[in-house]
């Protein structure tokens, strides 16, 4: 048998030269493929197995490399290395959708997730956010009913208004989050041109140990653009890949995107009596209270080399923290804190952290976790456990941690107590009045009612309405006169077929 293989022919995964990557090994010509073939049982065995579980949320996303420099001087409020004056940190970004699996619309009415991985000289430090400052639920025991109301129904395999519609009116405390969506923010016009939020409330901790809580904002140097429906809609059929190929071609020509870093920061004391509750996730800190303060600037200039190796089998987790940067009573942060890690342990397995991608940058790095499927890195024959009597160190704190708060009170299962203006609907009024002028009120109203129109049940909709008209009177009251026109004029379900539609007359 002549061998025809190209210089630098490829391989098998053990190294030794692969025997035909184009013809399988068979009986005669036409005779039946033989099991010894080890070559072609490696390749289609491996081909079974080369996607590995998608995201049960944000499994539609993209990422990209870059740095984050600390312009400011910050560190009256934080010791961690990479906000420090001058400093500058290698990081990597995945934006994506909520809901969406891998080959949804990149234009799809949804939040965007905005999760940084910065590799900093302590260890990484993983900030899991959205491109909105608040979400839909407050409570992470509620999270995994929230997202499947957002995916598809056990019978039809449809993904339904009307499911969504029940969820959000059946806890109106999402009202926040759904004017959000509902609003302009809700399809941004790329990556780019969004705002990116940790969302959450977090914990920053100086060099002498006083504490502060803290809200990172990302400003868009690209300023802040948006869809239409009408436009999302026809984008959605004519490109799903919309947004990974506006960023990658953004970075691959040069035009460098970059988001300025502000953090809202409140005297640890304060919390304790602020008007609205400070960890809810629902709501946020108004400006006025508490001002943006400038950090530094973020900035992407590399794509990655390997979709799959660098931005699929990227792990974030908001429990990746580094001294000076801890957790808050968030309810919904303290959940992901053990989700996020979990999720990577079943989906990657459980040495996800050695991959190069999630591999820290810290040098004599001494981790107590051993084995398991996949483990590359290892630690020789010094001991497995500690304390040791063998010179391997161990740490043994006792005492207080430093990024610690105190509670006091008996266990209990009940929501956050409220405050002065704790409510559901207020931020959201807010928002509509306030915030937004005429023509983005007009937009709202037409976006919610088309969404309603587009499969919420007569027993779901009153609610909706209330729902709305909870929020405000007059923009409640917009929405149900829209929706009943638009039932006025709403064809049947695929009563009728979609204009473009030909008929085929061959038989062939």
């Amino acid at each position: 048998m002549s061998d025809t293989r190209p210089p630098g022919g490829s391989t098998t995964q053990t190294g030794s030269p692969a025997p035909s990557d184009r013809n399988s090994l068979t009986l005669g010509d036409t005779g039946p493929l033989l099991l010894h073939d080890h070559h072609l049982i490696e390749q289609m065995a491996h081909f079974n197995r080369e996607r590995v579980p998608e995201r049960n949320v944000h499994a539609k996303g993209t990422g990209a490399f870059g740095t984050f420099e600390t312009t400011e001087d910050v560190s009256a409020y934080t010791k961690a290395a990479l906000f420090q004056p001058g400093v500058r940190t290698d990081m990597l970004a995945r934006f994506s959708t909520v809901a969406g699996e891998q080959g949804s619309p990149d234009t799809w009415r949804d939040p965007r997730g905005f999760s940084l991985k910065f590799y900093t000289t302590e260890g990484n430090y993983d900030l899991v956010g959205n491109n909105t400052p608040v979400f839909f639920v407050r409570d992470t025991i509620k999270f995994p009913h929230f997202i499947r109301s957002q995916k598809r129904r056990g019978g039809s395999g449809l993904r339904d208004n009307d499911m969504q519609w029940d969820f959000w009116t059946l806890n109106p405390e999402s009202a926040h989050q759904v004017t959000y969506l509902m609003g302009d923010r809700g399809i941004p016009a790329s990556l780019r041109t969004m705002q990116g939020y940790g969302s959450h409330t977090f914990m920053w901790i100086n060099a002498a140990g006083e504490k502060s809580w803290v809200k990172y904002h990302f400003k868009s140097d690209q300023g802040v653009k948006n869809l239409t429906q009408e436009a999302a809609n026809k984008i959605a059929g004519e490109d799903a890949d919309f947004h990974r190929r506006d960023l990658s071609e953004a970075i691959e020509r040069g035009d460098f995107p970059s988001w300025t870093l502000h953090v809202q920061v409140m005297p640890y004391e304060d919390a304790k009596t602020y008007r609205f509750n400070p960890f809810d996730l629902t709501k946020v800190w108004p400006h006025g209270d508490y001002p943006l303060i400038k950090v530094g600037t973020m900035t992407l200039d590399k794509n990655p080399d390997n979709f799959f190796a660098q931005v699929e089998q990227a792990a974030f987790e908001p429990s990746a923290t580094v001294p000076g940067i801890g957790f808050s009573p968030d309810k919904m942060l303290l959940g992901r804190v053990f989700a996020y890690a979990d999720t990577h342990r079943y989906r990657i397995g459980p040495n996800y952290h050695q991959l190069p991608v999630n591999r820290h940058r810290v040098e004599g790095a001494n981790t107590y976790t051993f084995d398991g499927p996949m483990a590359y890195d290892h630690t020789g024959d010094q001991p497995v456990y500690a304390s040791n009597s063998y010179g391997r160190g161990f740490s043994d704190l006792t005492g207080p941690p430093e990024d610690s708060w105190e509670t006091d009170g008996e266990m209990t299962r009940e929501a956050y107590a409220l405050r002065e203006q704790d409510d559901d609907f207020g931020q959201a009024a807010t928002m509509i009045n306030e915030v937004w002028d005429d023509a983005q009120r007009e937009r709202f109203v037409g976006n919610v009612a088309g969404h309603i129109l587009g499969g919420v049940s007569e027993k779901v909709l009153p609610r909706v309405i209330e729902y709305w008209k909870n929020v405000d009177e007059a923009i409640g009251k917009r929405i149900e006169v829209a929706v009943q026109e638009g039932q006025a004029t709403l064809p049947a379900p695929h009563d009728t077929e979609p204009e473009g539609v030909i008929d085929d007359p061959t038989s062939a």
